[in-house]
């Protein structure tokens, strides 16, 4: 049959769908939905886009998905896709169809097989999904999104997030937990739950009476200012921004508002005048708020010693959700005790695979001064030095400070990176913050004396102006930060490219944090890498790293075991600025290196890659490659034929990319076996056939002396343009899509190209010709 499946869609689907009364009964919606745009690979170039052909959603939500393929086919060739995208969208019922027979399958009991016309209507699916009724299921549905006038609209992740929220309110549930990775969206969540709630007149009366009283509680004010700013579609009489100096002002709490934001430490202010506490947040009735959004929940905000808990007690009769990114229960298991189970979520592997986030590559730094030991010659400047011990990591900045170690950790990492790139440093103190700023700006090519600046809790509201220029992606300045704690969550800064790694880091919580700072995306960030001098890589090894929660330890088990973070939130910050006060400094011992010791530091670098969900090294990620293209090509023959046609090439590189072999890392690939001009081919003829590589230089001498004949004059000048182009640029100037450029680029345009060459198929002829040549060379002989 010469139906296309477009044809199918709109003669056969359509009509069955459209007489159902899907798109007609009010309520009802049939849409094409873009689920994932694809994981973000090199070059601007992405994986494999998921789409799912229907989506029906009806009362606000999405009851099924339709997998179409064109009447051809058969009608069950779509069922994987249709269980997968249902999977994703938490759809109930999953079809495949060719138009002509129908494939059901029920996602929730497992029951599946053919059925019979007529589809069901918009209700009868409805009662199929919801047997049992509920008013404010209903209620929340009947209210839309806020969109912005369609600039926003959730991603899939997002709409099951906030669906199962606003399931579990319907539910009667009172603590709610949600676990999405760094840089998802989890504020525009948050935002789009108390809209709903807001309009739907919930409060915990359970009668649309009055609009609720939502309290959003961050520990930060760089994050409770964003929420504000994220809830502007609100009325603005609605929205109140909780500070210590207008409650002082006005000699009492803000009570005329829905929707109000403030951190813990303005709830926990003590006003001086009795020897008891007088907590702020004691000028509410408990019941005052109906619902509290507690962000970034994980840092100790539900332990039962943690001053936060008075606070989530004290406000007992409100639903209380807890957002946060890290879904291991190690360090953070009474906050899951409290809360619960989550009720979804979204793992940052999940966000690089569909591409929500930016994939990284870490970058492992071993030096010869990881340890020090005193030797003669070395000068102790300050402190008294125990000769006999060997000083590790954790006490470099801490108890032991060696400037010369530190200027030369700044000079590697910044002949390193490309100093336009935004980059955060963590650094072990305040003060070692301090000093690797001076480095940073002592030894940098720009000259504005703005370049690096620090951002901690001294630097105060200074430090605030320079995060929230770092955060301006209209500006450059400052291009790099350094920090301690501060910037270790929360901050939402999508362009960093770097983040250096100067301190150990136990805790895995915090790790996940600082992770990700750099996996927000942004237009032209294929990656970010990771500079560790520390170590830290080897959190990745963890079965923490990543994956589904586990179960929370059982009341009474006892604490994490010695060595890692007993509490993974920052001590609180006594200005109540949401910064991080960090304990008086110790006296540190001082160490000057023998003269010209420090110039014997070396340093050994390794890469490893993000791929299907864990980092893995270079020679790991070879192995795989090899294993993978002995399941896509046979022989070296098969190899050459892709590799020679510019469409197969360009098919076979996106099937590549697809599984995760991106062009960014093939390249890498080519440095590791030592052929940095050769073509990609090479890399691939290598792991797979163990053929010598070429560089490309040597394919063009061997395309040019074998591959002319039979040309005239001014097609040989032309092919040879094409052969240099390619030995200077590499294998992207050998795309069909390239010829027009390189006609126009030469001859002004096709029509003047023609008049010279001859007509535009026997110019496209001896373009994918000449490449025949190129890659029949042979490696071993030379051509």
């Amino acid at each position: 049959m010469h139906e296309t499946e477009a044809d199918t869609r709109a003669n056969r689907i359509d009509p069955v769908l459209n007489e159902a009364g899907w798109g007609r009964v009010e309520g009802s919606q049939v849409q094409r939905e873009l689920i994932c745009p694809g994981r973000i690979l090199a070059g601007g170039q992405r994986g494999t886009a998921l789409s799912a052909d229907y989506v029906l959603s009806y009362r606000g939500r999405k009851l099924a998905v339709i997998e179409a393929k064109k009447a051809g086919l058969g009608h069950t060739t779509g069922v994987g896709q249709a269980k997968d995208y249902a999977g994703r969208l938490k759809a109930r019922f999953a079809y495949a169809t060719n138009g002509i027979g129908w494939y059901g399958i029920d996602m929730h009991t497992g029951i599946e097989g053919d059925i019979a016309l007529p589809f069901p209507t918009p209700e009868q699916l409805w009662r199929r999904c919801f047997p049992e009724g509920n008013d404010w299921r209903d209620r929340f549905g009947a209210v839309p999104f806020e969109t912005g006038g369609g600039k926003w609209q959730p991603r899939y992740y997002q709409h099951n997030a906030i669906t199962a929220v606003l399931d579990a309110i319907a539910k009667d549930r009172e603590r709610i937990l949600l676990t999405l990775a760094t840089g998802t969206g989890k504020t525009s969540i948050a935002f789009q739950i108390a809209w709903k709630l807001f309009h739907a007149h919930w409060n915990l009366s359970r009668n649309p009476v009055r609009r609720p009283r939502i309290l959003f509680l961050a520990d930060r004010n760089i994050l409770a200012d964003q929420a504000y700013n994220a809830f502007s579609a609100f009325p603005p009489d609605a929205l109140c921004r909780i500070r210590p100096e207008e409650i002082r002002r006005k000699g009492g709490m803000p009570r005329n508002a829905s929707v109000f934001f403030t951190i813990f430490q303005t709830f926990m202010t003590n006003d001086g005048e009795s020897e008891e506490p007088q907590f702020t947040f004691e000028g509410y009735e408990p019941d005052f708020f109906d619902f509290i959004v507690i962000d970034e929940c994980h840092r100790g905000g539900a332990r039962d010693e943690s001053s936060w808990r008075g606070i989530l007690d004290y406000f007992k009769p409100a639903v209380q959700l807890g957002l946060t990114a890290t879904p291991k229960r190690d360090v953070n298991a009474d906050t899951y005790a409290y809360f619960g189970e989550p009720v979804y979520t979204y793992a940052l592997k999940e966000g690089i695979g569909d591409g929500f986030l930016t994939p990284f590559k870490v970058r492992q730094m071993a030096s010869t001064l990881d340890e020090y030991k005193f030797s003669e010659g070395d000068e102790v400047v300050a402190g008294e030095i125990d000769r006999d011990k060997t000083y590790t990591e954790a006490d470099f900045n801490t108890k032991l400070r060696i400037d010369q170690r530190e200027q030369s950790r700044v000079n590697e990492f910044m002949d390193q990176i490309d100093q336009r790139q935004k980059t955060l440093v963590f650094c072990a103190t305040q003060d070692h913050a301090a000093r690797v700023r001076n480095y940073i700006n002592q030894v940098k090519n720009n000259p504005d004396p703005h370049y690096c600046e620090r951002v901690t809790a001294d630097d105060g509201e200074l430090g605030e102006r320079h995060l929230r220029e770092f955060q301006d992606n209209e500006k450059t300045l400052p291009t790099v930060l350094t920090t301690s704690q501060k910037l270790s969550t929360g901050v939402d800064a999508r362009n960093v490219r770097n983040i250096v790694l100067l301190r150990p880091i136990k805790s895995m919580v915090e790790f996940k944090q600082i992770i990700g700072r750099g996996t927000r995306t942004f237009e032209g960030k294929d990656y970010f890498t990771i500079y560790d001098f520390v170590k830290a890589y080897e959190h990745f090894n963890d079965p923490a790293w990543d994956g589904e929660p586990l179960p929370p330890d059982p009341p009474g088990n006892p604490r994490p075991r010695p060595g890692e973070d007993d509490d993974p939130r920052p001590p609180p910050d006594t200005t109540g600025d949401g910064g991080v006060a960090e304990p008086p400094p110790p006296e540190r011992i001082v160490v000057k290196l023998a003269d010209g010791k420090e110039r014997s530091i070396r340093y050994i670098g390794a890469t490893t890659y993000w791929h299907d969900g864990r980092q893995i090294t270079a020679q790991e990620f070879i192995q795989q490659l090899f294993g993978d293209l002995g399941g896509l090509i046979a022989d070296e023959d098969e190899l050459r034929a892709i590799w020679s046609d510019p469409e197969r090439r360009e098919s076979f590189i996106q099937r590549l990319a697809d599984l995760g072999y991106d062009s960014e890392r093939l390249d890498d690939m080519r440095r590791l076996i030592d052929a940095p001009n050769s073509d990609i081919f090479d890399v691939l003829a290598y792991v797979r056939f163990t053929l010598a590589p070429l560089a490309r230089s040597q394919r063009v001498q061997v395309a040019k002396s074998t591959g002319m004949q039979g040309y005239e004059r001014e097609m040989r000048a032309f092919l040879e343009f094409v052969l240099d182009k390619y030995q200077y640029e590499g294998i992207g100037e050998l795309a069909s899509g390239k010829i027009a450029d390189f006609l126009r680029i030469r001859y002004g345009g096709v029509n003047d190209a023609k008049r010279v060459l001859g007509t535009v198929d026997d110019i496209r002829r001896a373009f994918i010709e000449i490449q025949g040549h190129l890659f029949r060379a042979n490696a071993d002989t030379g051509g």
